[in-house]
């Protein structure tokens, strides 16, 4: 039998081999991303998020679509803080309009919440409410194209968007069938809620982005450009032409934004 000497060891060639490989438990690590919590606001449900929710999905995130009652923000907020404690890791909340309400409540419970962003959403102060941040600032039309007030046992009321008024206040860059879908199914809010003092903010500890369309008529743009600046956002998106339904009319904006305050918060 020949003898060959091989230029290379067995060791080379299984240096070579797994060069590059990362073990099994680092690879895991690095692959996990935080869960993204969505948070509706008043007149809407949780399929406001569905274009948002399906690029986020797309992209590795796990999604939780959070019911948002909207009775009374500090209920509202325990119901989502709940949420929050029953996920393992890192989270992304994210609130649309009153949920911007919610979630900046809400977050005080988990210290697993990484970053906090506003879409189309309120950022109160304490002591403040959403019904006096809307009206702070000129261009917020809401009160007039409120239907008739549902009374409830306990005093309050529920609230709606008149069906007839609903594209053109709530939706206006959506198609119109789209629109009417969306007020045949609007939840009402309370007016309770609306005018609820808010708890110590969250966005003060806890990193915030924001977007929202110049042509919202529920919280006009001046006050959200305001709240943005007072929470000292770390990107704050305004997108021209965009109602206050800027999560649906514009996910791949929104979801973007979600995903890179996602990277930062890793």
């Amino acid at each position: 039998m020949k003898n060959f000497n091989y230029p290379f060891s067995i060791a080379a060639i299984i240096g070579t081999l797994f060069a590059g490989v990362v073990p099994a438990s680092q690879a895991s690590a690095a692959a996990v991303k935080p869960t993204i919590i969505l948070v509706h606001g008043a007149f809407a449900d949780s399929s406001s998020w569905d274009g948002v929710t399906a690029r986020l999905q797309k992209d590795g995130y796990t999604v939780i679509g959070a019911a948002n009652h909207l009775r009374s923000v500090k209920t509202d907020a325990d119901s989502v803080a709940r949420v929050i404690k029953s996920v393992p890791g890192d989270v992304i909340l994210v609130g649309h309009s009153y949920g911007g309400s919610v979630i900046s409540a809400a977050a005080q419970a988990g210290a697993n919440v990484k970053a906090l962003v506003y879409v189309a959403a309120f950022a109160p102060e304490a002591g403040e409410t959403a019904a006096g941040l809307s009206g702070k600032f000129p261009g917020g039309t809401l009160g007039t194209a409120l239907g008739k007030p549902v009374p409830l046992a306990d005093g309050s009321n529920d609230l709606y968007i008149e069906q007839a008024k609903f594209h053109a206040q709530f939706a206006a860059d959506l198609p119109a069938d789209k629109a009417r879908l969306m007020a045949a199914g609007q939840r009402p809010i309370t007016d309770a809620a609306l005018n609820e003092a808010s708890p110590a903010p969250a966005w003060k500890d806890i990193p915030s982005w924001f977007v929202y369309g110049k042509a919202d008529k529920n919280i006009p743009a001046e006050a959200q450009a305001f709240m943005a600046k007072r929470a000292n956002a770390k990107k704050t998106i305004v997108i021209d032409g965009a109602s206050h339904v800027v999560m649906t009319s514009h996910p791949a904006e929104v979801a973007k934004l979600i995903e890179e305050a996602a990277s930062s918060a890793r």
